[in-house]
């Protein structure tokens, strides 16, 4: 019976956006917490391995991409980090600030953060189409003190884009729903949600898949004329130029696309229910929340994929 007690007692403290009613209410908070526990855990102690891995093999400061991929690894380690404040609130320690200003600022943060991550992958992108369509003027395309100013436009960018959710006009995602002001006092807009799709969502999704369809189509059109070469000449010599030519190339770019499929496959539910209730065309808690936090474990998703990928 105390036992009892204690459990409805913390139950009163969570904060419930599932909205299933009274119905299994405890077991739905103990639920919501441990997914969110654990995913916070996850995406610190991931992405702190991946900085760890970074600092201590200079080996793959040799590639311009490493720039784009430490940066994401920072953004989702601060995405860890900041998934804290729901995970505290969950278990109801007081953050000590007003919730409605706790809750857009844990939406803004988490939302540029994530603009970072989605950037970075479109610029991996290009960047590898650039390595391939002109891989002897590469060197001076890219530098690095250009990929330094690159990166810190994209910060710039991403923290520009969402600014006007703090003067009202719309709301930047539904990472702050775990808070009862955000999911019931602070709605969607339409045309702020119509706004970060063309001018976030929509160009990078456009510049990934132009650039990945043209790398996938000239490393086609090179393995093909290896392939002719060796049977009109199939001496070492060939065989030794098929083996250094772009196959490295195709294989890295492999891996850099399945990070980039895995981000859109988690991302694209998220983003569909956003646009859906922003024009209140449908409204679910239970949606919101799923679709948010399976958005969310991408975070921890692209340390899994550079370990299963690619042994270096």
């Amino acid at each position: 019976l105390n036992m009892s007690t204690s459990v409805m007692n913390i139950s009163e403290h969570l904060s419930c956006p599932l909205g299933f009613g009274h119905y299994n209410a405890v077991d739905i908070c103990i639920l919501e917490t441990v997914v969110i526990v654990l995913l916070t855990f996850l995406i610190i102690a991931g992405n702190l391995t991946v900085i760890f891995v970074f600092h201590c093999a200079p080996l793959l400061h040799h590639y311009t991409t490493s720039y784009f991929i430490q940066t994401m690894a920072y953004a989702d380690l601060f995405v860890g980090v900041s998934c804290l404040v729901p995970t505290l609130s969950l278990l109801h320690y007081s953050t000590g600030v007003h919730e409605s200003l706790t809750c857009q600022v844990f939406g803004y943060i988490i939302s540029v953060l994530k603009s970072v991550s989605m950037a970075c992958l479109a610029c991996i992108s290009v960047d590898r189409y650039l390595a391939i369509t002109k891989p002897l003027s590469y060197n001076q395309l890219v530098t690095p003190c250009r990929l330094r100013i690159c990166i810190i436009l994209i910060w710039i960018y991403s923290c520009l884009i969402f600014l006007p959710s703090f003067f009202g006009w719309g709301k930047p995602g539904y990472h702050g729903d775990i808070f009862e002001w955000c999911a019931t006092s602070w709605l969607t807009n339409a045309y702020f949600t119509g706004f970060i799709v063309c001018l976030l969502y929509a160009p990078a999704a456009f510049v990934i898949c132009f650039t990945y369809f043209h790398i996938f189509k000239i490393c086609r059109q090179h393995t093909k004329e290896i392939n002719d070469r060796r049977a009109r000449f199939p001496s070492h010599e060939v065989d030794a130029a098929g083996e250094t030519g772009h196959s490295p190339d195709r294989r890295y770019a492999m891996v850099l696309f399945r990070i980039t499929s895995v981000f859109y496959v988690l991302w694209l539910p998220y983003i569909i229910y956003f646009l859906l209730e922003s024009s209140r065309v449908l409204e679910n808690p239970a949606l919101s929340f799923l679709t948010t936090w399976l958005a969310i474990s991408n975070s921890f998703c692209n340390c899994v994929i550079y370990s299963l990928s690619n042994s270096v």
